[in-house]
């Protein structure tokens, strides 16, 4: 629902490091750290950031990491730790999860927090009340500690808890030629980066395990094997998690992305092979293809949830998982790919509440990075056409109050402007995708708050039929008649909703004279 409209103020800083103690016994654990510390998104008064910590030295069963911040800086929110903070001082501490951390393994962790003046990044970190400043001195026990062999998860689903990112293998990844995806990427120096949510990457190998290499501090993933979910990857950080143990036969891989980041790309550079096995040619383009266009219910804002209130379950992001929404469970049921081009709190004309009055979804709809400093209109590469495109826009332009100063002095104003915008934009795509392809306008019931929004969409499948274009339709999710719960995060769908208004959708678009 609502949005900031993040600032794409990138600042990194790392230290690699490890303490060089003046004696080491044979008992003795040798220590030694690397930190990345990314200001993901900066706002007036605020900040987000997220930090990766990898273990240098020997394993540890708990940690902590210390830091100064230098211009008062205050942690607000913390996620995947729990934090204390006295002045400038800030400690870290493992959440119950993830304290466990081998040799060489990577741990992270993000926050919100406030600053005034400036936002510096601290440039000196402890791990475990030692100083992170300088390299493992060789020759100590953990010099050698790390192995090439994989570490081995269990390939069985996941349960809520998260998983933990095994170390990286020795071996790098075989390439992005062997991967497939039909999402918004972009390709840099042989990773792929992203930011959409809902993003996947397929891909086909030989053998008893599979290796997932990623880099991204901020965004959930989900990992399958064979079609099972095998793993769930909570803010995995810069790593490889191995999935092992699996029969010695031909696999598929997928990995998904649950979570949405507008302000941070992702980086994913490809599957590994387990010793013994090989990554085998990509997987083929499914003939089928859907565009989701939304907002937080096509994103799958907070669907994992069964309670309306997520403060007390782990937050809205931990909650929620784009590869679950109803849009992504028609597409896979329909045999089709898809790209979820969506974004919470953002609508046609209006953002949730009357936010950020210069932008709307439109302003991000054609970008591969969404708002990323460097984001820019991504290159179709040909090869995505769909046949069906639903967009679900309009929740956000109506289902709060107009405010002062907003440009729209009542809702019929707003609403003559949501239909302008709105019938632009569907003439965008049909000069995108063709006179072929169905465009399809999904709305839930708002009758409580206004009729503004259901009328207003009706009227514009009814102008487009008025120019000759029959193949713009419209779809009513009606709560009553499906029996929609709405116990996701702050009343948006839940998983149980999901799955029945992706029936709904399947069911109408299988009725559609489609010929694909």
């Amino acid at each position: 629902m609502g949005n900031r409209h993040w600032v794409a103020a990138l600042a990194t800083g790392a230290v690699a490091a490890g303490a060089a103690l003046s004696a080491i016994g044979p008992a003795a654990a040798a220590a030694g750290c690397r930190v990345t510390y990314t200001v993901t998104s900066q706002w007036t008064g605020g900040f987000g950031a997220s930090v990766s910590l990898t273990n240098l030295g020997d394993a540890v069963s708990t940690w902590r990491l210390g830091w100064a911040f230098g211009a008062g800086q205050t942690v607000q929110q913390l996620w995947n730790g729990t934090v204390t903070q006295t002045g400038a001082q800030v400690s870290v501490a493992n959440a119950a999860w993830n304290g466990s951390l081998a040799s060489g393994a990577t741990v992270s962790f993000g926050f919100n927090g406030s600053w005034t003046g400036s936002n510096p990044v601290p440039t000196a970190y402890t791990l475990n009340g030692t100083a992170c400043n300088g390299p493992v001195p060789p020759g100590s026990p953990s010099a050698s500690a790390s192995s090439s062999k994989p570490a081995s998860p269990s390939a069985s689903p996941s349960s809520s808890k998260p998983a933990s990112p095994s170390p990286s293998a020795s071996t790098p990844p075989a390439g992005l030629a062997q991967v497939y995806t039909p999402g918004r990427v972009r390709t840099v120096d042989g990773v792929m980066q992203y930011t959409w949510p809902g993003v996947y990457f397929e891909g086909r190998f030989r053998g008893t395990g599979v290796g997932v290499a990623l880099n991204d501090s901020n965004n959930d993933y989900v990992v399958q094997v064979d079609g099972a979910t095998v793993a769930t990857l909570v803010t995995p950080g810069r790593t490889t998690y191995w999935v092992n143990n699996l029969s010695n036969a031909e696999h598929t891989v997928r990995l998904a992305k649950r979570t949405e980041s507008p302000w941070a790309a992702g980086e994913f550079s490809g599957f590994v092979a387990a010793p013994g096995g090989a990554i085998l040619s990509r997987p083929a383009a499914r003939p089928r293809q859907v565009e989701l266009i939304g907002d937080s219910w096509t994103a799958g804002y907070g669907n994992m949830s069964t309670t309306r209130d997520c403060s007390s379950n782990g937050g809205v992001t931990r909650n929620s998982n784009a590869d679950s929404a109803f849009g992504a469970l028609a597409a896979k049921d329909l045999g089709a790919d898809y790209q979820t081009i969506a974004w919470s709190g953002l609508g046609m004309v209006r953002n949730y509440g009357g936010q950020n009055t210069a932008t709307s979804f439109r302003s991000y709809y054609d970008t591969d990075l969404q708002a990323l400093y460097n984001s820019a209109v991504w290159p179709n590469p040909g090869t995505w056409k769909p046949q069906v495109v639903v967009v679900g826009l309009g929740i956000n332009d109506f289902s709060t109050a107009l405010t002062a100063g907003e440009p729209w002095a009542t809702v019929d104003a707003l609403a003559a402007d949501y239909r302008t915008a709105y019938l632009a934009f569907i003439a965008k795509l049909r000069d995108r995708y063709g006179p072929d392809t169905y465009i399809v306008l999904t709305y839930p019931d708002l009758s409580y708050i206004t009729t503004a929004f259901a009328s207003s969409v009706q009227q514009i499948v009814q102008t487009r039929a008025g120019q000759g274009d029959t193949r713009v339709r419209s779809l009513y999710y009606d709560d009553n008649a499906l029996g929609l719960d709405h116990l996701g995060c702050d009343w948006h769908p839940s998983l149980h909703d999901d799955r029945i208004i992706a029936g709904a959708l399947t069911t109408f678009i299988n009725g559609l004279p489609l010929t694909w």
